[in-house]
């Protein structure tokens, strides 16, 4: 994610827990089931949206969650009725008794009511925690080691028509509808169980391991939808259609929709790019594009090929400059204006540097996960970091020092205190999450290469990229293969620039 050209409108943080929200009313009888058509085991489905190289992915990740999701979206672009059924399997080495939810559309500003769960195939009675915000799920006996269960989830959200929460990441505004982490996500269980941890109004809300999601969307007819993973199948009855997304592996599933989209498209080797913008945008989602195609092209040189068939780029009405998504990102829509400038930088600088750097998550982040709450350096730094490399890399030295000397510029916001790196994002005060993460941060980066050298840490983070493939990675496990790589001890430099004081 990028940060904002505004101050955010914080979160009101009222942890009202286990109070249950009103029940929805749904009357109209349940679709037919996704796996009607498609088995559970049968992954074939996600074949089209990988690479040749990433298609064992499928046969890799056999306890993977997999979602299957009908959204059906209001005219208004404002009433999303869901049913969701998820098959989840215990990776853990102890049985389990609940499955445990986050309902992020009630942090976001707008409301997720539950309406019916059963666990197996039996109506369950379900439990909320932090302002309704997490979803326990009992089951009906412990799920042991291995095992999976089928969890079935009926909700009605009603999305905010105000930018009000986390950058408007959850939205109907300007005609543009943006659903991110609209439906019942599954809480990563870790050595410290279930994480249900609040989020903090900056920085990123979610903590999630891959999954693989088949989502079928009846929406208006005239709408342009854009999403996660590839559209299989299309059908229209009336004035609506519905359209079906397969995506997987990836750590969410995005959406966002508008009637006024524009497609600019060019296919790059094996992936397509997709710039979808207002027509007026023109230049600017050109632009969007061939970013997009450089920064694929360096990032999967340097570190992993890119593991999907398509990238999908759309502007939104957000608050911040850019978020990342599984396979695509949401740009903030003022960027494409060419003829505009911020601070009198110009736009196609921010619309560029924007770009590069959320492209990047898509390995740090997506490809490579992490802790987004209590290890944001870990994707955000870096990503910081090999943006900084991919100017260095298409135009040259000078580039590359102005880009340095951007990051320098946001760490003397705090005077260039000398802030741990590796910090949840709780932690920092005021102006010090941006500052650090995305300042001082990146620097580490660079400390660390020097003490390296050149080429082992080039070496170190292709193999910490594809060590850590649809896993997740940790501040020791990134520490430990750097060591592998120089052959030397790096606790000095980390404990210096990255692990909280004892």
């Amino acid at each position: 994610m990028r940060k904002t050209l505004a101050y955010l409108i914080p979160l009101t943080f009222l942890l009202s827990a286990c109070q249950s929200p009103p029940i929805a009313n749904q009357d109209n009888p349940a679709p037919e089931p996704l796996n009607a058509w498609t088995d559970w085991n049968d992954r074939e489905i996600f074949k089209s949206g990988l690479l040749p190289l990433y298609q064992e992915s499928l046969d890799e990740l056999p306890g993977a969650s997999i979602y299957h999701i009908d959204y059906e979206i209001a005219d208004d672009l404002v009433h999303l009725t869901g049913n969701q059924e998820v098959r989840y399997t215990n990776q853990e080495d102890i049985p389990l008794d609940t499955i445990q939810f986050h309902l992020f559309p009630n942090l976001l500003g707008g409301e997720m009511l539950i309406s019916d769960v059963s666990v197996g195939g039996v109506s369950v009675s379900i439990e909320y925690a932090q302002n309704n915000s997490i979803l326990s799920a009992p089951l009906p006996a412990p799920l042991q080691p291995g095992e999976n269960i089928l969890i079935q989830i009926s909700f009605v959200t009603t999305v905010p028509t105000e930018l009000e929460s986390n950058y408007g990441i959850l939205a109907s505004t300007e005609g543009v509808l943006a659903l991110a982490h609209a439906y019942p996500m599954i809480s990563v269980y870790d050595d410290e169980g279930w994480n249900t941890e609040y989020p903090s109004a900056q920085g990123d809300v979610t903590y999630a391991d891959v999954s693989f999601y088949l989502v079928r969307v009846s929406a208006p007819d005239d709408l342009v939808m854009v999403a996660s993973g590839n559209e299989i199948q299309r059908k229209s009855t009336g004035d609506r259609q519905i359209v079906t997304f397969a995506a997987g592996p990836a750590r969410d599933f995005y959406l966002v929709a508008s009637s006024e989209y524009v497609l600019v498209s060019g296919k790059f080797g094996e992936y397509t790019i997709n710039s979808y913008a207002p027509e007026d945008a023109g230049e600017g989602s050109q632009l969007a594009l061939d970013v997009a195609a450089a920064a694929i092209d360096y990032f999967g040189k340097s570190y992993a090929p890119y593991p999907y068939t398509e990238f999908d780029i759309a502007s939104t009405p957000t608050y911040a400059l850019g978020i990342e998504y599984p396979g695509m990102t949401a740009i903030n829509v003022d960027l494409y204006d060419l003829s505009s400038n911020f601070g009198g930088t110009p736009a196609s600088i921010y619309l560029e540097s924007t770009i590069a750097h959320e492209v990047g998550h898509q390995w740090f982040y997506n490809f490579v996960g992490n802790d987004q709450l209590d290890d944001p350096w870990l994707d955000e730094s870096l990503t910081q970091y090999v943006t900084w490399q991919y100017y260095i890399d298409r135009y040259g030295a000078n580039s590359g020092a102005e880009f340095a000397q951007a990051l320098d510029g946001r760490w003397q916001r705090i005077e260039s205190e000398k802030i741990p790196v590796g910090l949840p994002v709780t932690a920092y005060q005021d102006g010090e999450y941006s500052a650090i993460v995305y300042g001082r941060g990146a620097f580490f980066f660079d400390v660390l290469a020097d003490q390296m050298g050149a080429e082992a840490f080039e070496a170190f983070l292709a193999d910490y990229t594809q060590s850590h493939q649809w896993g997740i990675a940790t501040s020791e496990s990134l520490q430990d293969i750097a060591e592998e790589h120089c052959k030397c001890d790096l606790n000095d430099l980390f404990t210096d620039w990255i692990y909280p004081s004892q």
